[in-house]
Protein backbone atom coordinates (compact mmCIF):
# COMPACT_ATOMS: atom_id res chain seq x y z
CA UNK A 1 0.00 0.00 0.00
CA UNK A 2 1.07 3.71 -1.05
CA UNK A 3 0.51 6.94 -0.02
CA UNK A 4 -2.77 8.43 -0.26
CA UNK A 5 -3.69 10.07 -4.36
CA UNK A 6 -6.62 12.64 -4.96
CA UNK A 7 -8.69 12.34 -8.20
CA UNK A 8 -10.51 15.55 -8.93
CA UNK A 9 -13.29 13.79 -11.58
CA UNK A 10 -15.54 10.68 -11.20
CA UNK A 11 -16.61 10.33 -15.05
CA UNK A 12 -15.34 6.99 -16.14
CA UNK A 13 -12.26 7.67 -16.39
CA UNK A 14 -11.55 9.51 -13.29
CA UNK A 15 -13.09 6.49 -11.50
CA UNK A 16 -11.47 4.14 -13.45
CA UNK A 17 -8.16 5.86 -12.19
CA UNK A 18 -8.77 5.50 -8.26
CA UNK A 19 -10.06 1.71 -8.86
CA UNK A 20 -6.27 1.42 -10.90
CA UNK A 21 -4.74 3.18 -7.23
CA UNK A 22 -6.71 1.64 -5.01
CA UNK A 23 -6.04 -1.79 -6.59
CA UNK A 24 -3.22 -2.57 -4.41
CA UNK A 25 -5.03 -1.46 -1.46
CA UNK A 26 -4.13 2.47 -1.37
CA UNK A 27 -6.48 4.77 -0.21
CA UNK A 28 -7.59 6.74 -2.55
CA UNK A 29 -10.18 10.07 -2.11
CA UNK A 30 -12.30 10.42 -5.34
CA UNK A 31 -13.99 14.19 -5.98
CA UNK A 32 -17.25 14.41 -7.25
CA UNK A 33 -19.60 17.40 -7.89
CA UNK A 34 -22.97 15.43 -7.67
CA UNK A 35 -23.74 14.54 -4.48
CA UNK A 36 -26.05 11.91 -5.29
CA UNK A 37 -22.73 10.26 -6.82
CA UNK A 38 -20.88 11.00 -3.86
CA UNK A 39 -23.18 8.98 -1.41
CA UNK A 40 -23.66 6.17 -4.18
CA UNK A 41 -19.67 5.37 -4.27
CA UNK A 42 -19.37 5.40 -0.21
CA UNK A 43 -22.68 3.68 0.55
CA UNK A 44 -22.42 1.08 -2.62
CA UNK A 45 -19.13 1.10 -3.90
CA UNK A 46 -20.58 1.98 -7.40
CA UNK A 47 -20.87 4.35 -9.91
CA UNK A 48 -23.98 3.76 -11.84
CA UNK A 49 -23.87 6.83 -13.60
CA UNK A 50 -20.45 6.74 -15.62
CA UNK A 51 -18.83 3.39 -15.17
CA UNK A 52 -21.42 0.83 -13.87
CA UNK A 53 -19.48 -1.80 -14.86
CA UNK A 54 -16.63 -1.83 -12.05
CA UNK A 55 -17.21 -3.02 -8.22
CA UNK A 56 -15.29 -0.18 -6.54
CA UNK A 57 -12.88 -0.66 -4.16
CA UNK A 58 -13.58 -0.13 -1.01
CA UNK A 59 -10.48 1.72 -0.20
CA UNK A 60 -11.99 4.85 -1.76
CA UNK A 61 -13.71 7.46 -0.34
CA UNK A 62 -15.80 9.76 -2.54
CA UNK A 63 -16.39 13.86 -1.20
CA UNK A 64 -17.83 16.98 -2.83
CA UNK A 65 -15.50 19.16 -0.78
CA UNK A 66 -12.02 20.58 -2.36
CA UNK A 67 -10.67 21.56 0.20
CA UNK A 68 -10.54 17.99 1.68
CA UNK A 69 -7.89 17.12 -0.87
CA UNK A 70 -6.43 20.12 -0.05
CA UNK A 71 -3.79 18.56 2.17
CA UNK A 72 -2.47 15.39 -0.41
CA UNK A 73 0.93 15.84 -1.84
CA UNK A 74 -0.41 14.29 -5.63
CA UNK A 75 -3.67 14.76 -6.86
CA UNK A 76 -4.49 13.51 -10.83
CA UNK A 77 -6.94 16.21 -12.30
CA UNK A 78 -9.67 14.13 -14.50
CA UNK A 79 -12.36 16.69 -15.64
CA UNK A 80 -13.66 17.53 -18.89
CA UNK A 81 -11.26 19.65 -20.55
CA UNK A 82 -13.46 22.65 -21.16
CA UNK A 83 -14.47 22.98 -16.89
CA UNK A 84 -10.49 22.12 -16.15
CA UNK A 85 -10.33 25.95 -15.56
CA UNK A 86 -13.31 26.58 -13.63
CA UNK A 87 -12.18 23.21 -11.28
CA UNK A 88 -8.49 23.85 -10.55
CA UNK A 89 -9.39 27.65 -10.04
CA UNK A 90 -11.70 26.07 -6.66
CA UNK A 91 -8.86 24.36 -5.25
CA UNK A 92 -6.73 25.60 -2.58
CA UNK A 93 -3.48 26.48 -3.75
CA UNK A 94 -0.27 24.75 -2.74
CA UNK A 95 2.33 23.33 -3.69
CA UNK A 96 1.91 19.79 -5.06
CA UNK A 97 2.07 17.68 -7.92
CA UNK A 98 -0.98 17.73 -10.44
CA UNK A 99 -1.16 15.12 -12.89
CA UNK A 100 -3.61 16.54 -15.96
CA UNK A 101 -5.57 13.57 -17.01
CA UNK A 102 -7.92 15.18 -19.11
CA UNK A 103 -7.48 15.41 -23.07
CA UNK A 104 -8.31 18.04 -25.47
CA UNK A 105 -8.00 22.25 -26.54
CA UNK A 106 -9.86 25.35 -24.37
CA UNK A 107 -12.55 25.88 -26.55
CA UNK A 108 -12.62 29.77 -25.52
CA UNK A 109 -9.11 30.73 -25.76
CA UNK A 110 -7.32 27.74 -27.42
CA UNK A 111 -4.90 26.81 -24.67
CA UNK A 112 -3.48 23.42 -23.92
CA UNK A 113 -4.70 21.42 -20.41
CA UNK A 114 -0.50 22.79 -19.47
CA UNK A 115 -1.13 26.50 -19.90
CA UNK A 116 -5.37 26.29 -18.46
CA UNK A 117 -3.84 24.76 -15.07
CA UNK A 118 -0.58 26.68 -14.83
CA UNK A 119 -2.36 30.11 -15.46
CA UNK A 120 -5.27 28.86 -12.48
CA UNK A 121 -2.50 27.16 -10.20
CA UNK A 122 0.99 28.83 -10.31
CA UNK A 123 2.39 26.83 -7.42
CA UNK A 124 1.62 23.15 -8.78
CA UNK A 125 4.29 20.88 -10.23
CA UNK A 126 2.41 19.80 -13.78
CA UNK A 127 2.45 16.52 -15.37
CA UNK A 128 0.26 14.79 -17.83
CA UNK A 129 -0.94 11.33 -17.80
CA UNK A 130 -2.01 10.44 -21.45
CA UNK A 131 -2.33 7.13 -23.73
CA UNK A 132 -4.20 4.38 -25.06
CA UNK A 133 -6.98 3.67 -21.96
CA UNK A 134 -10.39 2.87 -22.42
CA UNK A 135 -11.60 3.39 -18.37
CA UNK A 136 -13.73 0.49 -18.26
CA UNK A 137 -10.19 -1.96 -19.29
CA UNK A 138 -8.75 0.18 -16.74
CA UNK A 139 -10.87 -0.17 -13.63
CA UNK A 140 -11.19 -4.10 -14.80
CA UNK A 141 -7.47 -4.34 -14.66
CA UNK A 142 -6.71 -5.12 -18.06
CA UNK A 143 -2.80 -4.06 -19.00
CA UNK A 144 -2.79 -0.81 -20.04
CA UNK A 145 0.58 1.63 -20.81
CA UNK A 146 0.75 5.27 -20.88
CA UNK A 147 2.87 7.90 -21.24
CA UNK A 148 3.39 10.39 -17.91
CA UNK A 149 5.19 13.78 -19.30
CA UNK A 150 6.47 15.34 -16.25
CA UNK A 151 7.61 19.41 -16.57
CA UNK A 152 9.66 18.40 -13.39
CA UNK A 153 12.09 16.43 -14.96
CA UNK A 154 13.00 13.19 -13.89
CA UNK A 155 13.00 14.18 -9.87
CA UNK A 156 9.16 14.46 -10.87
CA UNK A 157 8.94 11.01 -12.34
CA UNK A 158 10.71 9.62 -9.24
CA UNK A 159 7.93 11.01 -7.04
CA UNK A 160 5.45 10.12 -9.41
CA UNK A 161 5.98 7.04 -11.16
CA UNK A 162 5.87 4.46 -8.08
CA UNK A 163 2.71 5.90 -6.86
CA UNK A 164 1.13 5.46 -9.79
CA UNK A 165 1.98 2.20 -11.67
CA UNK A 166 0.06 -0.66 -10.61
CA UNK A 167 0.84 -4.55 -11.86
CA UNK A 168 -0.93 -3.44 -14.88
CA UNK A 169 -1.04 -0.15 -15.40
CA UNK A 170 2.41 1.09 -16.62
CA UNK A 171 3.53 4.40 -17.19
CA UNK A 172 6.36 5.23 -19.54
CA UNK A 173 8.09 8.86 -18.75
CA UNK A 174 8.47 11.61 -21.08
CA UNK A 175 9.93 15.61 -20.67
CA UNK A 176 7.74 16.74 -23.57
CA UNK A 177 4.33 17.51 -22.06
CA UNK A 178 3.41 19.82 -24.92
CA UNK A 179 3.70 16.37 -27.32
CA UNK A 180 1.96 14.54 -24.62
CA UNK A 181 -1.15 16.80 -24.55
CA UNK A 182 -1.36 17.36 -28.47
CA UNK A 183 -1.42 13.93 -29.19
CA UNK A 184 -4.43 13.42 -26.90
CA UNK A 185 -6.46 16.28 -27.98
CA UNK A 186 -5.95 15.29 -31.64
CA UNK A 187 -6.18 11.87 -31.87
CA UNK A 188 -9.98 12.73 -30.20
CA UNK A 189 -10.78 14.69 -33.61
CA UNK A 190 -9.73 12.11 -35.59
CA UNK A 191 -11.66 9.40 -34.16
CA UNK A 192 -14.64 11.22 -34.55
CA UNK A 193 -13.35 10.90 -38.74
CA UNK A 194 -12.75 7.17 -37.92
CA UNK A 195 -16.23 6.68 -36.85
CA UNK A 196 -18.10 8.86 -39.87
CA UNK A 197 -15.65 6.04 -41.88
CA UNK A 198 -17.49 3.43 -40.36
CA UNK A 199 -21.42 4.88 -39.97
CA UNK A 200 -20.83 5.40 -43.98
CA UNK A 201 -20.02 1.21 -44.32
CA UNK A 202 -16.47 2.70 -46.32
CA UNK A 203 -14.47 -0.61 -45.14
CA UNK A 204 -11.25 -1.16 -43.03
CA UNK A 205 -9.01 0.25 -45.83
CA UNK A 206 -10.25 3.22 -46.05
CA UNK A 207 -9.89 3.65 -41.64
CA UNK A 208 -6.96 2.53 -42.14
CA UNK A 209 -6.05 5.02 -44.41
CA UNK A 210 -7.64 7.69 -42.66
CA UNK A 211 -5.45 6.81 -39.22
CA UNK A 212 -2.63 7.12 -41.10
CA UNK A 213 -3.53 10.20 -42.82
CA UNK A 214 -4.91 11.52 -39.92
CA UNK A 215 -1.68 10.70 -37.59
CA UNK A 216 0.27 13.05 -40.65
CA UNK A 217 -1.92 16.10 -39.59
CA UNK A 218 -1.21 15.25 -35.50
CA UNK A 219 2.88 15.05 -36.41
CA UNK A 220 2.25 17.85 -38.77
CA UNK A 221 0.76 20.10 -35.75
CA UNK A 222 2.40 18.92 -32.76
CA UNK A 223 6.15 19.95 -34.06
CA UNK A 224 4.49 22.97 -35.60
CA UNK A 225 4.21 23.43 -31.97
CA UNK A 226 7.39 21.97 -30.05
CA UNK A 227 6.13 18.76 -29.63
CA UNK A 228 9.07 15.69 -30.40
CA UNK A 229 8.07 13.45 -33.53
CA UNK A 230 9.32 10.69 -31.23
CA UNK A 231 6.24 11.70 -28.62
CA UNK A 232 3.68 11.29 -31.25
CA UNK A 233 4.99 8.65 -32.35
CA UNK A 234 4.28 6.75 -29.27
CA UNK A 235 1.92 6.13 -26.65
CA UNK A 236 0.13 9.56 -25.91
CA UNK A 237 -0.12 10.00 -29.62
CA UNK A 238 -0.04 6.86 -32.48
CA UNK A 239 -0.69 4.64 -29.54
CA UNK A 240 -3.94 6.63 -28.79
CA UNK A 241 -4.88 7.01 -32.00
CA UNK A 242 -5.37 3.92 -33.09
CA UNK A 243 -7.07 2.74 -30.13
CA UNK A 244 -9.57 5.31 -30.02
CA UNK A 245 -10.66 5.18 -34.15
CA UNK A 246 -11.26 1.03 -34.21
CA UNK A 247 -13.83 0.98 -31.08
CA UNK A 248 -17.46 2.16 -30.19
CA UNK A 249 -16.12 2.28 -26.72
CA UNK A 250 -14.88 5.77 -27.70
CA UNK A 251 -16.94 8.42 -27.16
CA UNK A 252 -15.89 10.26 -30.55
CA UNK A 253 -15.88 7.35 -32.54
CA UNK A 254 -19.35 6.85 -31.44
CA UNK A 255 -20.13 10.30 -32.31
CA UNK A 256 -18.61 10.15 -36.19
CA UNK A 257 -20.46 6.73 -36.25
CA UNK A 258 -23.46 9.08 -35.49
CA UNK A 259 -22.62 11.48 -37.96
CA UNK A 260 -22.00 8.83 -40.75
CA UNK A 261 -25.29 7.54 -40.00
CA UNK A 262 -27.09 10.91 -40.75
CA UNK A 263 -27.99 12.18 -37.48
CA UNK A 264 -27.02 15.91 -36.85
CA UNK A 265 -24.40 16.53 -34.28
CA UNK A 266 -26.70 18.19 -31.61
CA UNK A 267 -28.86 14.67 -32.21
CA UNK A 268 -25.82 12.54 -31.61
CA UNK A 269 -24.80 14.51 -28.42
CA UNK A 270 -28.35 15.01 -26.57
CA UNK A 271 -28.49 12.90 -23.71
CA UNK A 272 -25.11 11.73 -23.24
CA UNK A 273 -23.79 11.14 -19.69
CA UNK A 274 -19.88 11.49 -20.98
CA UNK A 275 -18.33 14.20 -23.23
CA UNK A 276 -16.84 13.59 -26.64
CA UNK A 277 -13.83 15.77 -26.18
CA UNK A 278 -13.70 15.95 -30.09
CA UNK A 279 -16.47 17.69 -30.50
CA UNK A 280 -15.27 21.16 -28.69
CA UNK A 281 -11.73 20.60 -29.81
CA UNK A 282 -12.25 20.49 -33.40
CA UNK A 283 -13.41 24.10 -34.15
CA UNK A 284 -10.29 25.67 -32.04
CA UNK A 285 -7.62 23.12 -33.03
CA UNK A 286 -9.39 23.98 -37.01
CA UNK A 287 -8.91 27.59 -35.94
CA UNK A 288 -4.83 27.28 -34.44
CA UNK A 289 -4.07 24.90 -37.67
CA UNK A 290 -5.37 27.82 -39.94
CA UNK A 291 -3.64 30.91 -38.19
CA UNK A 292 -0.52 29.09 -37.81
CA UNK A 293 -0.44 27.45 -41.70
CA UNK A 294 -0.90 24.14 -40.71
CA UNK A 295 -2.66 21.66 -43.35
CA UNK A 296 -5.19 19.52 -41.95
CA UNK A 297 -7.92 18.76 -44.00
CA UNK A 298 -9.32 15.80 -41.97
CA UNK A 299 -9.75 17.88 -38.85
CA UNK A 300 -11.42 20.64 -41.01
CA UNK A 301 -13.74 18.06 -42.34
CA UNK A 302 -14.97 17.05 -38.98
CA UNK A 303 -15.77 20.80 -38.26
CA UNK A 304 -17.92 21.09 -41.37
CA UNK A 305 -20.00 18.39 -40.40
CA UNK A 306 -20.27 19.19 -36.42
CA UNK A 307 -21.70 22.27 -38.10
CA UNK A 308 -23.99 20.74 -39.96
CA UNK A 309 -22.44 22.29 -43.51
CA UNK A 310 -22.68 19.25 -45.76
CA UNK A 311 -23.85 15.76 -44.92
CA UNK A 312 -20.93 12.78 -44.23
CA UNK A 313 -21.18 11.60 -48.03
CA UNK A 314 -20.20 15.12 -49.20
CA UNK A 315 -17.58 15.84 -46.97
CA UNK A 316 -15.88 12.45 -47.57
CA UNK A 317 -16.49 13.19 -51.48
CA UNK A 318 -14.75 16.44 -51.02
CA UNK A 319 -11.73 15.13 -49.10
CA UNK A 320 -10.64 12.01 -51.80
CA UNK A 321 -11.18 14.84 -54.37
CA UNK A 322 -8.16 16.74 -53.14
CA UNK A 323 -4.97 17.17 -55.88
CA UNK A 324 -2.74 14.11 -56.19
CA UNK A 325 0.74 14.25 -54.75
CA UNK A 326 3.41 12.63 -52.42
CA UNK A 327 2.56 11.03 -49.40
CA UNK A 328 5.40 12.65 -47.36
CA UNK A 329 5.42 15.72 -48.77
CA UNK A 330 5.54 18.31 -46.18
CA UNK A 331 2.34 20.27 -46.93
CA UNK A 332 -0.17 17.23 -47.95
Amino acid sequence: MRGKVGVIGAGAWGTALAQSLASDGSEVLLWARESELVAEINSKHGNSLFLPSARLAETIRATGDLGELAALPVLLLVVPAQFLASVISELPRGERDVVLCSKGIEAATGRLMFDVAADAAPDARLAVLSGPTFAHEVAAGLPTAVTLACSGGEAQWDRLSPLIARSGFRPYYSDDVIGAEIGGAVKNVLAIACGVVEGLGLGQNARAALIARGFAEMLRFGLARGARAETLSGLCGLGDLVLTCSSTSSRNFSLGLALGKGLSAAEALAGKNSVAEGAATAPVLAQIATHEGVDMPIVQSVCRLLKGEAPAGVVVEDLLARPLRAEQEADT
